[in-house]
């Protein structure tokens, strides 16, 4: 035990202070995409043709963050002049085609206040299902448990059985091998329960869109509740999704 105050004594307090202050990202993190819509037809054109995810709308110049992978080509291609990544990691939405935006992302907090911060408010218990996914999004997961993030002081838990859980948390595109698996989970939930989607993959699809082995986004298998864009998601913005709105 005194080794152990030692420790914690000589390491000082390792939590960030999110919500309360915004911890700073790095200067490379591309966040939330601000579009400029007075940027030239055929600046935009290019973009959208190089864009590997086909994630921009020409005609409503905007971008699809649950197909962006956040790679930064059309930043590079307009040169800023049609779309600037920023460093704001707060860009979970509660409805799907609020992710096609021009950077204007509606209030997450209003939506939650009105749905399910009475039900799951004081606590919290998720079951995570890995549908497919390369790791990345399950790996920025796992990250949340650690002291810097510290997920558990907001009451909030990944379990291991879905039937000790509120609700379930899905990663990768949904391949057909983990269809049943995926079902069977989230039939064992009891009721009322959550739905939240992660990262590119469980949106649209991600990388492998078009793809007939797999689902071209959880939507389509199952009710999806919160949605967080990203390839991966940010642990801050996983964590001010699931704290915006469930607390």
């Amino acid at each position: 035990m005194f080794t152990t105050l030692k420790n914690r004594f000589e390491q000082g307090y390792k939590t960030c202070n999110y919500p309360k202050e915004k911890p700073a990202v790095f200067t490379r993190y591309r966040g939330r995409p601000i579009v400029q819509k007075d940027a030239p037809l055929e600046v935009i054109q290019a973009c959208a043709a190089a864009c590997p995810q086909d994630a921009i709308d020409i005609s409503a110049k905007k971008i699809d963050m649950g197909r962006c992978i956040f790679c930064g080509t059309c930043e590079q291609i307009s040169q800023g002049r049609f779309v600037q990544f920023t460093g704001d990691f707060e860009i979970a939405t509660a409805q799907k085609e609020h992710l096609i935006t021009d950077g204007n992302l509606p209030s997450l907090a209003e939506h939650s206040k009105q749905h399910f911060k009475g039900l799951f408010g004081k606590s919290l218990q998720l079951r995570q299902v890995s549908a497919g996914g390369c790791n990345a999004c399950e790996a920025d997961l796992n990250v949340l448990a650690t002291p810097f993030f510290d997920l558990a002081r907001f009451g909030i838990n990944f379990v291991a059985s879905p039937r000790h859980s509120d609700g379930i948390v899905v990663t990768g595109p949904v391949s057909k091998n983990m269809r049943t698996a995926l079902l069977k989970t989230y039939e064992a939930i009891p009721e009322p329960k959550v739905v939240i989607a992660v990262g590119s993959c469980a949106l649209t699809g991600g990388p492998f869109v078009g793809s007939p082995e797999i689902s071209q986004g959880l939507d389509t298998i199952l009710p999806v509740d919160l949605f967080i864009p990203g390839c991966p998601p940010h642990p801050l913005t996983n964590l001010h999704a699931l704290l915006t709105f469930f607390k």
